[in-house]
């Protein structure tokens, strides 16, 4: 098959995939006369009565005999290369999705044209990198890299990326994060690099220009998420930078990871894929082999982790303030308070006779989060969304004491306790807000962690609420918070960051890794947890849901080695011993009318 389409002899036909969610079948038509095209790319056709995008996926087809074809409306620019288009197909099997929903993430994000030549495919033979754990990681082809929280990772990405140049080869990197993708991609060309910043916070003809300079001059291509379906013709090496972080993986359906997108594709180029982490996730150890510093190493990486039990706390000061955090907030650094429940109190019991205040409609537990035409705190249910005057339903009392504080009331509490300004941060707080450019003492939920690089004590009020979550992922995902504190007081340069967690359960299994700084410990407990208890990676898990999950869960019947679980709350959850068998069967189903959520390898349930 040529690489291009145009004038000669016949008129030429080309098979393509409309950009239409409910469609996700081919069809051909006729390339008018003079009109060149390649694979991949975005055309405009007639269908049904109206013009849509879609995809060219074949050229120089046959059509069925009989058929009367239409031509291309109109063909837009270059779009994802032949690879992509099967990296596509591989992961609509994979996710349980449509092909159309991850080639819209890889095409251009405005008109992308350029000279058929100037992409070359070659990659030359790979070269040491000279950094010795590096080196060692790509040599297994499937390396998982555990570096502690301080470790610098940005000598590896520039000799990943030096060594693949000197081999004529592209290195592509991801960063969990569009800020970080960008500070790496502006660091790497002050080193003379080339390098594509494949990001989606810039304008549309500057993020093209930089689709277009990944699909042919680029030596690096950096990103976040999306980039794992950036343009990479010679591909030589990728590196996936925390691979842990849950950010690399889509909340809507269909729910792909980029991690597995990029080492399926590593795969198929024949070319070492590196995941590094300060602590990798189930999945990635059980996908590479892994490789680590010595003990000495890794221990120096993490900052001194300090565990406060709260059951020892005098219960004057209240349930989240000991004296170990009184001396942070009193003292002359800066530190960040996290605690994951916004609002002013989240859990409450009436002062008199100590019933759990609850919603009169719904009766699960309300918490004060607005004000009253009185001026006192309404109850309000984060259910049903009810609100009602702070009076106890069991006794009538007017009196309540909080049993669970949130991020507002916690901020007036250690207002006081520091007598000085404490700002508040939380996921929807402006990123420009002066207070907490300014302020030295800081409470928020997680998303403080993202805000504010740099501190010099992070200190969780109540660690108890993500060591104790009911998700089968919470040993990893609370280590995952915990070491990114690590990260954000990193020791150097005279300092000497400290972690404090505050929790009722001093001697769990994340904690004791986190004081020791050695993630093998958690591991060690986790995985034959989730393997006793068929979770994954052990095994391989789907969820359905929405309107049109019964006639779907009925279509799939009870195929062999797949445990259907459910209804519980309108969703079934799927169970198969690997991601093969459970692809096949949902990928055996056709799709009934009506809304559907097929959640592949969901993060947290």
């Amino acid at each position: 098959m040529s690489a291009t389409a145009g004038t000669a002899g016949r008129q030429r036909v080309v098979r393509v995939l409309p950009d239409v969610p409910a469609i996700d079948k081919e069809f051909d038509y006729l390339v008018p006369d003079g009109v060149a095209v390649h694979v991949g790319d975005v055309v405009r056709i007639e269908l049904h009565g109206r013009r849509v995008g879609a995809w060219v996926l074949a050229l120089d087809v046959e059509p069925e005999p009989g058929v009367v074809l239409k031509a291309l409306a109109k063909v837009s620019g270059r779009g994802p290369g032949p690879e992509v288009l099967e990296l596509a197909e591989w992961a609509a099997w994979r996710w349980a999705g449509r092909r159309a929903s991850f080639l819209r993430t890889a095409a251009p994000p405005g008109v992308a044209r350029f000279t058929t030549g100037t992409a070359s495919t070659g990659r030359g033979e790979p070269v040491p990198t000279g950094d010795e754990l590096l080196d060692r990681a790509l040599g297994a082809g499937r390396g998982v890299l555990r570096l502690g929280p301080a470790a610098d990772r940005y000598p590896l990405v520039r000799a990943a990326a030096l060594a693949a140049r000197g081999a004529g080869g592209q290195t592509l990197v991801l960063c969990p994060s569009v800020d970080e993708a960008w500070g790496l991609g502006r660091r790497l060309r002050r080193e003379g690099l080339r390098v594509a910043i494949v990001a989606s916070d810039g304008p549309g003809s500057a993020a093209t220009g930089e689709w277009i300079h990944a699909a042919t001059t680029a030596q690096v291509v950096v990103g976040s998420r999306a980039a794992a379906w950036a343009p990479a013709p010679r591909l030589a090496r990728v590196l996936v930078l925390d691979e842990h972080d849950e950010a690399y993986q889509q909340e809507r359906s269909p729910t792909w990871h980029a991690r597995d997108v990029v080492a399926e594709r590593a795969r198929r180029a024949g070319v070492p894929c590196v995941v590094v982490s300060p602590c990798p996730s189930l999945e990635a150890l059980a996908w590479g082999e892994l490789v680590e510093p010595g003990r000495g190493a890794e221990r120096g990486a993490w900052p001194r982790v300090e565990v406060v039990d709260q059951r020892e706390l005098d219960p004057g000061l209240g349930p989240l303030f000991s004296p170990r955090l009184v001396d942070l907030v009193r003292g002359d650094g800066r530190v960040l308070c996290i605690l994951n429940r916004t609002g002013r109190a989240r859990l409450l019991a009436c002062a008199t006779c100590r019933t759990i205040a609850r919603c009169e409609v719904c009766d699960a537990a309300v918490g004060i989060d607005g004000v009253d035409d009185g001026g006192l705190g309404a109850l309000a249910c984060g259910r049903c969304g009810a609100t009602r005057p702070p009076v106890c339903l069991e006794c009538g009392g007017a009196r309540f004491k909080n049993l669970r504080l949130g991020v507002s009331r916690a901020r007036e509490e250690l207002e006081a306790l520091a007598a000085t300004p404490v700002a508040e941060v939380t996921a929807t707080t402006a990123p420009e807000d002066p207070a907490v450019a300014s302020a030295r003492v800081l409470v928020g939920t997680e998303a403080l962690l993202h805000r504010v690089p740099r501190a010099d004590a992070v200190a969780f009020l109540d660690m108890d609420q993500e060591l104790l979550a009911l998700r089968y992922r919470t040993a990893e995902q609370a280590f995952a918070l915990v070491a990114r504190a690590a990260r954000t007081v990193a020791r150097g340069a005279g300092r000497d960051g400290r972690v404090l967690v505050q929790t009722r359960t001093p001697d769990h299994p994340v904690l004791v890794a986190a004081r020791l700084g050695d993630p093998a410990r958690l591991v060690a407990s986790d995985l034959p947890l989730r393997r006793a208890l068929g979770l994954p990676p052990a095994t391989a898990m789907a969820v359905v849901s929405g309107e049109a999950a019964p006639a779907y869960v009925d279509a799939l019947g009870h195929p062999l080695d797949v445990r259907v679980q459910g209804p519980l709350d309108g969703a079934w959850r799927l169970v198969a011993p690997d991601h093969r068998t459970l692809c096949d069967a949902l990928a055996a189903v056709e799709r009934p009318p009506g809304r559907l959520r097929i959640e592949v390898d969901p993060l947290r349930l």
